[in-house]
């Protein structure tokens, strides 16, 4: 058993001692550096570690090798960041006339209204928030203007338009980047809430007025809300997102009546579990600065005893990459459950098992042949 444990142990130490202290990192040897690379490699985290050093004005004193792969991680993230912020620029030319209030989130939101969390991330797409009354009108000038719909099954199509959070991305024809378009958090059928209009009338305009974010307490909790109800089997939950939670924390945290609105507001949003959730952790892993009153003041948010115990040793194995080299059962299960738990979450039990049945029959098929819409009622009963 020591042999699996101890290596994971010693991954995760070298993990998260370089995120809460890296101005300790040019001490490490080189064999630790070999596996901390791995492992921030794994969850996306290496050009954290490059802002990190380059900050502190240490990154000529860590191994050459080393340095060598965080510059490398340094320059895609760049090359990402302009992809994504001339993509914004070309959404816009191409919804030029159309008043609709468009809300960057995520990685694109923090990029474009310079906060923090933007600092080393690695930028897939563009993420949008429109109000879904207005997303045929969006997606269609998308279309006219040089994106489009990705090829998917037209069940799956049919699913996201009925039920989920979001329209199948939009893929532009010469770049190849990627546009997800949302009208809300959640998805229509969770059992959490997911009214978008308090988030519109509380976001806060950019630069260019025609560009939004969400207010400093939305980020927050979408950031909460898209880790802990996103699970992934394989990849588990995101690290990333709760680093991005950590910064936005320690940047808000200071304004005065922050952290009272932020619980108020996970309350009102119906979003009081995840931010337990996320508070904990995050001061648990990464020594985020949460006021031991706010803890106290979520304390009835939190689950029952005997669940609260499991989750404080499934988040964590989820979170955390295991050794490269030894794989965890333990973090495989607890990955698996948490993916099992978001999708309980997402969905009612019946519309859930007829999902998953049907996914499954298609697999069992081997090929994804054309479906009869007509037959497939995804309504709710």
């Amino acid at each position: 058993m020591s042999e699996v444990v101890d290596p994971t142990r010693r991954a995760h130490r070298l993990l998260l001692g370089a995120l809460k202290a890296p101005e300790q990192l040019p001490a490490l040897p080189p064999a630790d550096w070999e596996l901390l690379l791995r492992v921030a490699r794994r969850v996306r985290l290496l050009g954290r570690l490059e802002s990190e050093l380059s900050r502190l004005g240490l990154l000529g004193s860590i191994p050459t090798r080393a340095a060598a792969h965080l510059r490398a991680a340094r320059n895609v993230i760049e090359h990402r960041k302009t992809l994504v912020s001339w993509e914004v620029n070309r959404i816009l030319w191409a919804l030029k006339g159309i008043e609709v209030p468009l809300i960057l989130l995520k990685g694109t939101g923090y990029l474009l209204a310079g906060l923090p969390p933007a600092r080393g991330r690695i930028f897939a797409d563009v993420d949008l928030l429109v109000p879904e009354e207005r997303i045929g009108e969006v997606e269609e000038r998308l279309v006219e203007r040089g994106w489009f719909k990705t090829q998917i099954d037209p069940y799956d199509d049919r699913y996201y338009r009925v039920w989920m959070h979001e329209i199948p991305p939009l893929r532009h024809r010469e770049r190849g980047t990627e546009i997800d378009i949302h009208h809300r958090l959640l998805p229509k059928t969770s059992h959490l809430s997911s009214d978008p209009a308090p988030l519109f009338a509380a976001s806060r305009p950019l630069a260019d007025p025609r560009l939004r974010v969400l207010a400093p307490v939305d980020m927050v909790l979408h950031s909460l809300v898209h880790l802990f109800l996103e699970g992934d089997p394989d990849e588990g939950l995101r690290l990333r997102d709760l680093v991005d939670v950590h910064d936005l924390l320690g940047h808000n945290g200071q304004q005065p009546g922050f952290w009272t609105e932020l619980a108020q507001r996970a309350r009102a949003l119906g979003f009081a579990r995840p931010l337990f959730y996320g508070l904990r952790h995050a001061r648990r892993l990464l020594g985020t600065p949460v006021p031991a009153e706010v803890l106290q003041l979520l304390e009835d948010a939190g689950p029952i005893w005997p669940i609260r115990v499991l989750m404080d040793q499934l988040i964590p194995l989820a979170l955390l990459p295991g050794h490269p080299d030894h794989p965890s059962r333990r973090a495989a299960c607890s990955r698996w459950l948490l993916y099992v738990r978001a999708h309980w979450l997402r969905m009612p039990p019946g519309l859930l098992a007829r999902h998953l049945s049907h996914k499954a029959w298609l697999r069992f098929r081997g090929a994804r042949k054309r479906i009869d819409l007509a037959q497939l009622d995804l309504k709710q009963q």
